[in-house]
């Protein structure tokens, strides 16, 4: 109360103390009389000035006698002398006048002001829309792009080839349509659903597609934006962050790569309780445990390494529910080509069927690229539709890359590029159980591929057998054979063979138990990440086992590689005739189709083939 009345009582002092100015200035300004200098003259020779005071452009004096209004003080303008003379001679009444600079010295204070706080605020909007240091005024605000209701433009229809995953997360979707009503029975949603899978295969979209069809609010931020340079950010963004998405709840929260910001912690050798990391990922559990479920807030994740991520991520109540993203099978690749060939336009003939079949292991991304690839090949020649063909070189450009029509060999490169890859095909085509060979080619592709050879699987394979190993790796091998057979010598073409049977070879020793002298045992604890194919593992991060081990490891290795080198040569040295004269026939071509090889198999004896 004693506030509000000081505060009205200094109010009314300052009006008092302005109506006493404003009047004192009024008043001293009424006794003094501006006249025209002509009439300073007049007044000056009838004697009536008594002082005068001279400045630059002004006199300012006081007469002896007052004038009719009263004023004793006067001022006015000078003249020039020389003018006011001639003036006068005619009796002109005149008087000075002074130029304005006001305008002029205002424009002079005011200007490097505006520039000033014009120059700060651009700086200003700069930073804060990112373009310095992430901005400086909301460093602490969230980025995520905002999709409100159904502005993602995604819905299930858009999504194919993961039947199982799009079930899973209808039930998200039924919980922000009615999620008062989803508990009626006293379940509860889970908080967090982390979406897992290899690159390529949706997991993003699955994410928008969800908050497309809840027609909810939908927050996508990647992980790595909440971590900057100033300590504390990442923190302040996971909570304002939350903040938002509660204010406009039921929403959906997507983070995506969240390897990037929910490492385990403890891993690396600057790994602490201060780390800038660690307080962002402690933040964001903190948040994870902060609200209900039944608030209609889901948050939904993406990683294609869940393996490195913390454990306290993963436990129940946090991320509950993990569903497993996968590369789709012949059935989710033909529905997913169908949804991109609807967008082309394809010849009669061509059937997502037989398209689907081309391409076992490809993801969805890699199929939208190669419909894609597949309509720039067709445009390129100037069809009018896309045939299979045209499916056909795109996949083959997609696995083995460019042709590389004026990368010229010499004769007898060309040659040892022959026998290494009717070595591959001969092998492939002489064992049991090995996919079938589709294309043998010597014109270069790629960085470093002088020739190649193309094997098409049948169907999906989910498991594989010692003896289907070791057959992939005696097909590997066949190039390196076919040279030492003919030549009697070796070369630098069978390199990348080399490391891809070495490391089936060794993930045969370490992780399937398939050797006979080290037994039934898993010596890798930790294969890297298991969304790795089978034939091409990451490397091993750590080892828990003797040096005596390692080295029975690397002698088993050795061992087996040597057994399938020895069989693939013996299967090549009986079929030398067959060789020589498909290597002949691919030099004249320098490209086998699938039918020239059938052609050229059917003119052989079929003993020790295999049914084509």
């Amino acid at each position: 109360m004693n506030k509000n009345v000081r505060f009205n009582l200094g109010y009314a002092l300052a009006a008092i103390f302005a109506v006493f100015l404003i009047q004192y200035l009024i008043s001293a300004a009424n006794q003094i009389a501006v006249i025209p200098y002509s009439e300073y003259q007049q007044l000056l020779r009838q004697g009536k000035v008594d002082a005068v005071g001279i400045s630059d452009r002004t006199l300012q004096g006081t007469l002896k006698e007052p004038l009719p209004g009263g004023q004793k003080q006067f001022v006015t303008t000078r003249v020039d002398q020389d003018v006011a003379q001639e003036l006068e001679k005619y009796n002109v009444r005149f008087t000075g006048q002074i130029e304005s600079t006001f305008l002029r010295d205002l424009l002079s204070w005011v200007m490097p002001v505006l520039l000033f706080f014009g120059l700060w605020w651009y700086i200003g909007q700069r930073m804060a829309q990112g373009g310095i240091g992430g901005g400086l005024m909301a460093i602490g605000k969230s980025k995520a792009k905002v999709y409100v209701e159904s502005n993602t433009g995604v819905t299930f229809a858009d999504v194919a080839g993961v039947d199982e995953a799009k079930d899973e997360l209808r039930e998200v979707v039924d919980f922000l349509k009615n999620p008062t009503d989803y508990g009626r029975l006293g379940g509860r949603m889970p908080k967090g659903v982390l979406l897992v899978g290899p690159p390529g295969t949706g997991k993003t979209l699955l994410a928008k597609a969800v908050a497309g069809e809840a027609r909810v609010p939908f927050f996508s931020i990647s992980g790595s934006e909440f971590v900057e340079m100033f300590v504390g950010v990442g923190a302040a963004r996971v909570r304002d962050l939350f903040q938002q998405a509660h204010q406009k709840a039921p929403a959906i929260i997507f983070i995506d790569e969240l390897d990037a910001l929910g490492r385990a912690r403890g891993i690396g050798p600057f790994a602490g309780g201060h780390d800038e990391k660690e307080q962002t990922l402690n933040q964001l559990l903190v948040e994870l445990d902060g609200f209900d479920s039944r608030s209609g807030l889901v948050i939904l994740a993406a990683t294609n390494r869940p393996e490195i991520l913390d454990p306290a991520l993963l436990r129940a109540g946090r991320f509950d529910r993990q569903v497993l993203v996968d590369r789709p099978d012949k059935k989710g690749r033909i529905e997913i080509l169908k949804v991109h060939m609807k967008k082309v336009r394809v010849a009669e003939g061509v059937d997502a069927d037989a398209v689907a079949a081309l391409t076992p292991g490809f993801t969805g991304a890699d199929l939208a690229n190669l419909v894609n690839e597949a309509a720039l090949l067709a445009t390129r020649r100037a069809a009018d539709a896309v045939s299979m063909s045209d499916f056909n070189n795109a996949v083959e450009r997609m696995i083995a890359g460019l042709e590389k029509r004026n990368r010229l060999l010499n004769a007898k490169e060309r040659e040892i590029v022959a026998y290494h890859e009717m070595g591959h095909a001969l092998v492939a085509l002489s064992l049991p159980g090995t996919d079938p060979v589709h294309k043998v080619s010597i014109i270069p592709r790629g960085v470093g591929a002088l020739g190649y050879t193309i094997q098409r699987p049948i169907e999906d394979r989910f498991l594989m057998t010692k003896e289907e190993l070791e057959n992939k790796m005696a097909v590997l091998l066949g190039g390196r054979a076919a040279e030492l057979i003919v030549f009697g010598h070796l070369s630098t073409g069978a390199a990348d063979d080399l490391r891809r049977v070495t490391d089936i070879a060794r993930s045969m020793v370490t992780r399937y138990g398939m050797s006979e002298r080290l037994g039934s045992v898993a010596y890798e604890r930790d294969p890297g990440n298991f969304l790795a194919s089978a034939d091409r593992p990451y490397p091993t991060r750590e080892r828990d086992y003797a040096e005596e081990t390692a080295a029975a490891v690397d002698q088993e290795v050795k061992a087996i590689v040597d057994q399938v080198f020895q069989r693939t040569q013996g299967i090549l040295s009986t079929r030398r005739p067959i060789l020589d004269r498909a290597a002949k026939k691919l030099l004249e071509k320098e490209t086998l189709e699938q039918g020239d090889i059938d052609a050229l198999i059917r003119e052989m004896p079929q003993e020790g083939l295999r049914a084509i």
